[in-house]
């Protein structure tokens, strides 16, 4: 019998034998608990969108402002005239 075979079997007659009584306190405990982690993840899932939301709308008010597609002014400016 290989190693996994061994544990396999064991696990097996672990939840073949009875089962101990879970305390009532325990389950209210563990639904409490789970209502935080659902409320939680929704209000880190709320915020995360609205900071993805702010920073578009950041982005394209930069945007929009700076206009960074256009090329940048020459530091120098030709001659107006013929030149010498």
């Amino acid at each position: 019998m290989s190693g996994q075979d061994r544990r396999e079997a064991e696990v097996r007659r672990l939840l073949d034998g009875p089962r101990p009584a879970v305390p009532a306190e325990v389950v209210a405990r563990a639904a409490e608990r789970g209502r935080r982690l659902v409320r939680r993840r929704r209000v880190v899932r709320a915020v995360a969108w609205a900071a993805l939301f702010l920073a578009v709308v950041a982005f394209g008010v930069w945007a929009a402002m700076a206009e960074p597609w256009h090329p940048p002014a020459s530091g120098t400016a030709p001659p107006l005239w013929g030149g010498d």
